[in-house]
């Protein structure tokens, strides 16, 4: 498959954050933005939606803390149970360290996972280099030109008045793995 893009290319984060809130302004869909470090206020001025990976660590985390305090029950009471001195076999306190480090562990390991399975970061997966330097020194506003809805001229105008130090376009042919 091949997509057409243009890149606005910029070297001071103020002047990428103006520009993408004036295209989102104008009605264009920005397809990425790629910079060096994070920048703050980004996301809402790209208007993305708030991620869901905090659910999957809650959900797994919860997961961890049922295994964790299941199996301990299940080996203290039913399976192997031991009469020290007349107190229960459940003892539900001591069971608290595990199960937190249990919790923790596989709601980390879970967020990790969903995290690289979403961002397609899984082993055997080919980089793709829009341009060379990209998140080295310099901030990349990248549009999809094949859009029927997409105004070059209009685009153009927006990233140069914004501040863009350079303006380049690219095919890039790539292959869906999802």
């Amino acid at each position: 498959m091949t997509k057409e893009f243009l890149f606005g290319i910029f070297t001071d984060e103020t002047k990428l954050l103006a520009s993408v809130r004036r295209l989102r302004e104008k009605g264009f869909t920005i397809g990425d933005v790629l910079t060096p470090y994070a920048v703050h206020g980004l996301d809402d001025a790209m208007g993305l939606r708030r991620s869901r990976l905090p659910l999957v660590t809650f959900f797994a985390g919860l997961l961890g803390l049922t295994l964790a305090m299941g199996f301990q029950f299940y080996t203290s009471v039913f399976d192997w149970p031991l009469n020290v001195g007349g107190k229960p076999a459940n003892s539900t306190l001591a069971f608290i360290p595990v199960t937190f480090e249990l919790t923790v562990l596989i709601g980390g390991l879970a967020t990790v996972l969903a995290f690289f399975l979403r961002s397609r970061l899984y082993p055997g997966a080919k980089a793709l280099l829009l341009e060379k330097g990209v998140t080295n020194d310099r901030f990349v506003i990248v549009l999809e030109r094949g859009r029927p809805d997409f105004d070059e001229k209009t685009a153009r105008k927006v990233l140069q008045e914004s501040g863009a130090d350079n303006l380049t376009e690219k095919s890039i042919v790539y292959e869906e793995t999802f």
